[in-house]
């Protein structure tokens, strides 16, 4: 029975390892096992889905690796603010699909980046946000206790942030003692009206009293009410550890940042709320609201 599939790549140089798991991962593929000894290092990068597709005819293209992706052209956006060298630019084909190639680094071939276009599948409507923070602005709430692991994921996230658009001058990072005080610390940055998401980083790592279960469930819990009465996005980038070694892992280490993956939930959340005020659905109910509420106050003034 086969267990999983996966492309392999054998840079000779060090230097070219290191092109090759930064494309992928600039790219948004999650990182997975990895390893170093003596006689080699290696990653493993994940998606949600893979396998093996065999074809015969005409209109495949000329590629090592094909991706489908959910838009290619916000993959598309991406490789260009990366530098990634674009081999085929990106075109409409005729089965539905935008599709645009890369070189990969150090020679390994080509990758072609596909999605289907969305009339093509006859799918429902459905609505997400874009990763893309440019004109939107952030809060982040960050606790000081544990500061060797909070700190990492506050860099973590200002790396995600400005990766994917927003400029300096429109984040605004605020400090707390611990991660008891983040949930407020997080409201008052919603309730400002001047931010689009927060994002709350914290560590809480379990110790030898039920203090660790008393803790993370308030942090939770106050930040889900925050997020709730306000309407304003929270991204959730508080690490739960039972060591330090699971919190070091989690934040940079093998199992990625979760700050970056918290800012970049709040930049997805912040442009859904944006593009959810926008929509027709949304200006009609909007309308029929101020409609509403205009007829009540003509029945007070008679």
């Amino acid at each position: 029975m086969i267990k999983s599939i996966h492309k392999l790549l054998v840079p000779k140089r060090e230097a070219d390892f290191h092109a090759l798991v930064d494309f992928f991962d600039g790219l948004g593929l999650a990182r997975g096992e990895s390893w170093k000894g003596r006689r080699s290092q290696g990653i493993k990068l994940h998606v949600p889905e893979a396998g093996v597709e065999i074809g015969m005819g005409r209109g495949f293209p000329e590629a090592d690796l094909v991706v489908e992706c959910d838009s290619a052209d916000i993959l598309y956006e991406v490789a260009k603010h990366r530098g990634f060298r674009i081999a085929e630019e990106i075109v409409d084909c005729d089965w539905g699909a935008r599709m645009f190639t890369l070189e990969l680094p150090a020679g390994a071939g080509r990758l072609a980046i596909f999605s289907y276009n969305e009339d093509w599948r006859a799918k429902p409507q459905v609505g997400e946000g874009k990763l893309n923070a440019s004109g939107k602005r952030f809060g982040i709430a960050v606790s000081r206790f544990n500061a060797f692991i909070t700190e990492r994921l506050l860099a973590g996230a200002l790396d995600a942030l400005r990766r994917a658009g927003a400029r300096s001058q429109h984040i605004q990072v605020v400090r707390v003692p611990g991660a008891f005080e983040v949930p407020l610390a997080a409201r008052t940055l919603a309730r400002s009206g001047k931010v689009d998401a927060v994002i709350c980083l914290a560590c809480i790592i379990r110790g030898e009293t039920s203090h660790y279960e008393q803790l993370a469930n308030e942090v939770t819990r106050g930040i889900g009410q925050a997020a709730q009465e306000t309407g304003v996005p929270h991204a959730y980038g508080v690490l739960t550890c039972d060591s330090l070694e699971q919190a070091i892992d989690r934040a940079g280490l093998k199992l990625g940042n979760k700050g970056w993956d918290a800012a970049l939930s709040a930049v997805e959340m912040a442009s859904l709320r944006v593009a959810s005020r926008q929509s027709p659905v949304a200006s009609k109910a909007g309308r029929r609201k101020q409609e509403a509420g205009g007829r009540r106050q003509r029945r007070r003034r008679r």
